[in-house]
């Protein structure tokens, strides 16, 4: 402890401000207007509450900017508010985390800690090499993980069959009649008088 320190002579590490003290008269220098100058909507209580790039009611950048082009509608699929989201897994990880014969559901996925949530879709992915034969249960599948899975002995169960899209039919042309001959082609009662005389 440093000689001569007592009570009479502290003084802090670093050098104490007093607040603001706003709005105590004019001689204070804050009174009157408190800082806020005159008027307006800033002066107002309040005004210091407002969202993020709220431009006082002026149309903000965000929605001022161009768009991107497509389709956003409801039934836009897959891109509207209703679209469709899955959660992927890859072959490797069911190698790595799962051993032979394990039966392999969305709620052994999110115990092992391979997605996020069983209320979201599961889609395996064909990524990586499967050497043991696992009973699958996702809602989609690659074609190269089926492959794989079955490959090693193992099955793929579809918790949720797949929509089979149709497919606009092609407006198939109209024969031509058996009676009516082409129009290059002449009947043979009408041939030119020359080939008859040959």
């Amino acid at each position: 402890m440093a000689d001569g320190l007592d009570l009479s002579n502290l003084k802090p590490a670093q050098a104490r401000k007093d607040r603001k003290r706003v709005g105590r008269g004019l001689g204070s220098g804050k009174g009157r207007y408190s800082g806020r100058g005159l008027k307006g909507q800033k002066s107002r209580s309040g005004s210091k509450k407002m969202r993020a790039g709220f431009e006082g009611g002026q149309m903000p950048l965000y929605m001022r900017v161009g768009k991107q082009r497509g389709s956003t509608s409801k039934d836009a699929m897959p891109i509207g508010p209703f679209m469709t989201r899955t959660q992927p897994v890859n072959l490797k990880a069911l190698e790595e985390r799962f051993e032979a014969g394990a039966e392999v559901t969305p709620e052994a996925l999110k115990a092992k800690r391979l997605i996020r949530s069983i209320r979201i879709d599961v889609k395996v992915l064909g990524v990586g090499e499967l050497t043991k034969a696992l009973t699958v249960h996702a809602h989609g599948v690659s074609a190269s993980a089926r492959e794989k899975i079955e490959a090693a002995g193992g099955t793929v169960v579809l918790l949720r069959e797949p929509k089979v899209k149709k497919r606009p039919k092609a407006k198939a042309k109209p024969a031509p009649a058996a009676d009516e001959a082409p129009a290059d082609e002449a009947p043979a009662d009408e041939q030119p008088a020359a080939d008859a005389e040959e």
